[in-house]
């Protein structure tokens, strides 16, 4: 069996592990196929770099997802509420669950997509050369502008916004990689992606701006799960 590799692009930060991207994480360790690299954008930047760096605190990354969610929700406007400061509120999660030695692991097995700010051009990220460094590469594929803030991440000496942009689901050129998306397809192709155009996708997409309630995401939570385990035990990877 070729290399297995995974690319995830949840529908917004608060979609972390929530849907297939937690499925898959939680349930490989136990099969016969575990990823031996992870590529994202976006949210989908976030899950890859926990099942590569600790894939051991699923659960407390799911704990800050919800915390996070609720946090918007309660902001008259959301996100985009004058003195919310979504990005710093991001940085604080991401910081509490990467372990010291993050950027040692994800070299060479975590690929984060960005999208230049000023140029358009996306960037394939594999190398970090510091804790810090990985944390601003997450930083900027996650960064939405506007919506996110005003001031595109920098990122080794240029600024970088939302991976998701250019390069939605980032397809590894060796092994096999599995998807992993909350929207449906075919027929529009978006950023490297195949998207049905359709009333649920549209529900989907108003989702990834604005977090659904904690009922919800744990519904979603459960969805992806099963989603993932049908895979896998569909390809015979697990029994």
């Amino acid at each position: 069996m070729s290399a297995l590799q995974l690319s995830s692009l949840p529908a917004g930060s608060w979609d972390l592990p929530p849907r297939g991207g937690g499925g898959v994480p939680q349930t490989l360790p136990t099969t016969r196929a575990c990823p031996g690299a992870c590529a994202g954008a976006s949210g989908g930047a976030l899950v890859a770099a926990l099942v590569v760096t600790a894939p051991e605190k699923l659960e407390e990354c799911e704990d800050f997802t919800f915390s996070f969610a609720d946090a918007v929700r309660r902001q008259p406007l959301g996100a985009v509420t004058p003195g919310f400061d979504f990005m710093q509120k991001l940085r604080e999660g991401i910081d509490g669950i990467l372990p010291s030695d993050a950027h040692s692991r994800a070299t060479d097995r975590l690929f984060v997509s960005l999208t230049h700010s000023k140029t358009g051009r996306n960037l394939l990220v594999s190398q970090f050369n510091s804790r810090e460094e990985l944390l601003k590469a997450l930083l900027a594929s996650s960064f939405v502008p506007v919506y996110a803030g005003l001031k595109p991440v920098e990122f080794r000496g240029e600024t970088w916004v939302d991976g998701g942009f250019t390069d939605s689901l980032p397809i590894l050129p060796f092994g096999r990689t599995i998807t992993v998306s909350p929207f449906s397809g075919p027929h529009l192709h978006l950023a490297n992606m195949i998207v049905m155009f359709s009333l649920e996708n549209i529900k989907r997409l108003n989702r990834a701006l604005f977090p659904p309630s904690h009922d919800d995401m744990k519904r979603f939570h459960k969805e992806g799960f099963d989603d993932a385990l049908r895979f896998l035990q569909r390809e015979e990877w697990i029994s």
